[in-house]
């Protein structure tokens, strides 16, 4: 493998400070972004002045053209505003591990599931100030906590009435509250050759997944390579599977590692498939005992780094068994013979085993495995992991293991989606950052193990690392022993790497990469096209396909709550006319949105219907009425004066 890594500082960087919010808009006092300012009017009362974090319109067209539009807006109606432009790996260190944003616009990768909205704004990733996805906004709500508790506990057809059959639920205080407001879903539009691979065109690919890749067959015998480009250069730098900042999506990833499970398009619907796990069956907690016990299960590992002689139990982590109704225990099966890649071409991989996975969801909870004087979770995958309360290893057999979840079992399948890490790589890192076991202490989603290039990208997936070259490619090899390539396997989604090399080239302009597949230099677009771009794909080329596929993932305006209050991001949300942008950023190839969840989960009274149920946009055709919008602001205890400055209330 070639690789020229460039590891950080294995110190501590330091979190910027938050500025912690008050009653009432404090913006141009926060001090925080360099583009906060302070704008007095004449009389010596300041006007409201606020920032907007987004990406240049290279990193994301369509993000821009919606910070563009709100910024004219709120200028429009008198509030000081003026856009802050970072690159998409700067965007997101600033306002998912720095915190340090007024309002930000931004695309949120979402889940097929809804229990994404866990992570995204349960109180406890507030208070613990977490990084990654994991509630940037800093919503804190006893009672929106309990109702995100309850539908983890749920499952079927009850889980859904939860969502889309009563009166009023949490839905509904998403809307009302506005964290954040969902603007829009896109289309997910790409395109291929089809002259070169077959395939494309069967049901439930999904290019976004590792299966979208996979059981693509080449047309000739002497087809070596599937070329891919992206418009996004990032995973030409860096692979690593727990950074928050390189990537919002793990294609990549999961083409690279396996998961126990994988997410899989049915004529139903979306369901987790089987893996990396040849079976799970869901069995009584109280028949497996707990580490406790030792009658049953491995209760001993020495996961934990040498330096205090301490040893922990083979368990996600430090929660308690109980005996509640409310949790699932499944027993899981892993597939035979399965290997991780090796890091020497000469030698074999190191088997994938039940103690991997155990180490896994430990390391995702904390990735310094207790040796930090604060935990340290992993910035991605929070979500699913902080579900799990117990991982146990059969002391009789290196494929079985039992993994337990607070909540039901459609929670506890999507706990099986995270990438299954070999503990003899990630084990040795974590000890060689570890300089003085006795005065340990790391930034939760800052230190040099999650935002590292230097460790070896070495997973069991369907392809292997090769090599790599910054803002030029990512080169991927099939694995050829990987379980998908056996001939006894019989499901449809267990389809393998058909191609022996496939090659993730960058091409940062969406026209010239349509081109490329068009001139036969790519074979597939595997970036979803920005809507300006989409008219630009041939109708009447041969060997040209388009594929468009479902999107989870969805544009939205992230408030920080620490800094706004209610009344000024109900007013911020009115100024925003999600059917001009739909129509005039992303030529109809999106979905106008007032709530994050996908369609079968979004109750009839928060479908879109013409305009927002809650806040509605003040104006038409994309032109605020500012008479209106004074009103509304007056309403909300804004003086407006004789320029038309909205001023800061005292």
């Amino acid at each position: 493998m070639k690789r020229n890594p460039t590891d950080p500082d294995d110190g501590v960087s330091r979190r910027s400070v938050l500025a912690a919010g008050a009653a009432g808009l404090s913006l141009s006092m926060s001090g925080c972004m360099d583009n906060v300012r302070s704008v007095v009017s004449r009389d010596g009362d300041e006007q409201l002045s606020l920032s907007i974090l987004t990406v240049p319109t290279e990193d994301g067209r369509a993000t821009a053209q919606i910070a563009d539009h709100l910024e004219e807006n709120l200028r429009t109606v008198g509030i000081d505003a003026s856009t802050v432009i970072r690159s998409r790996s700067e965007f997101l260190e600033q306002s998912l591990i720095d915190g340090d944003f007024d309002i930000y616009v931004g695309r949120h990768p979402a889940d097929y599931d809804p229990d994404f909205l866990y992570e995204a704004l349960h109180s406890t990733y507030a208070r613990a100030n977490e990084s990654g996805w994991q509630n940037p906004f800093g919503f804190a709500s006893t009672l929106f906590d309990r109702r995100l508790e309850e539908q983890r506990r749920l499952d079927g057809d009850e889980r859904r009435e939860l969502f889309v059959d009563r009166s009023y639920n949490f839905l509904d205080t998403l809307a009302a509250e506005k964290p954040f407001d969902p603007i829009c879903r896109p289309s997910e539009i790409r395109v291929a050759r089809s002259d070169r691979f077959d395939g494309w065109d069967e049901d439930h690919r999904h290019l976004a997944t590792r299966t979208g890749y996979l059981g693509l067959e080449p047309t000739d015998d002497d087809i070596e390579r599937l070329t891919a480009l992206v418009t996004d250069a990032r995973p030409s730098r860096n692979v690593n599977p727990l950074s928050a900042t390189v990537r919002e999506r793990g294609t990549v990833v999961d083409l690279l590692y396996d998961s126990l499970g994988t997410v899989v398009y049915t004529d139903e619907g979306i369901e987790v498939a089987s893996w990396l796990a040849e079976s799970w069956t869901e069995v009584d907690r109280d028949e497996i005992g707990h580490p406790d016990d030792e009658s049953n299960g491995d209760s001993k590992t020495d996961d934990e780094p040498d330096g205090d002689g301490k040893t922990d139990d083979e368990s996600s982590g430090d929660k308690t068994p109980d005996d509640s109704d409310d949790k699932t225990t499944l027993e899981i099966t892993l597939r035979d013979g399965c290997t991780f890649h090796s890091t020497d071409d000469d030698d074999d991989g190191e088997p994938v085993t039940a103690r991997d996975v155990a180490f896994t969801y430990r390391f995702l909870e904390d990735t310094t495995l207790g040796q930090s004087s604060t935990p340290a979770p992993a910035p991605r995958y929070r979500g699913q992991t902080s579900a799990v309360d117990e991982v146990v290893v059969a002391d009789d057999a290196d494929d079985t293991l039992w993994l337990t979840v607070d909540g039901g079992r459609d929670v506890a399948e999507r706990a099986l989606t995270v990438p299954i890490l070999p503990r003899h790589i990630w084990l040795p890192e974590l000890e060689d950052r570890i300089s003085d076991f006795d005065d340990f202490s790391v930034e939760q989603g800052e230190w040099s193990l999650v935002t590292t290039d230097s460790v070896e990208p070495i997973g069991s997936g369907p392809y292997r690392f090769e090599s790599q070259s910054e803002r030029s490619y990512l080169h991927l090899e099939r694995f050829e022993d990987h379980f998908t390539l056996r001939e006894d396997l019989e499901e449809d989604h267990l389809r393998g790497p058909l191609v022996d090399e496939l090659r993730f080239s960058v091409e940062p302009n969406n026209q010239g990469a349509i081109s490329r597949v068009e001139n036969d230099s790519a074979d597939l677009m595997s970036s979803s096209i920005d809507a300006h771009a989409i008219g630009r794909i041939p109708e009447d080329h041969d060997d040209v396909v388009r594929l468009e596929d479902d999107s989870w993932t969805f544009y939205h305006v992230g408030f920080n709550m620490r800094r706004t209050e209610l009344g000024f991001r109900k007013a911020v949300c009115r100024l925003i006319d999600k059917e001009w942008i739909v129509e005039n950023i992303f030529y109809d190839h999106a979905e106008p949105l007032a709530t994050p969840v996908t369609d079968a989960w979004t109750p009839d009274r928060l479908a879109w219907d013409g305009e927002d149920p809650e806040t509605p946009f003040i104006g038409t055709d994309g032109d605020v009425n500012v008479e209106a919008a004074h009103a509304m602001l007056e309403s909300e205890g804004y003086t407006i004066d004789e320029d038309g400055a909205v001023l800061r209330r005292g």
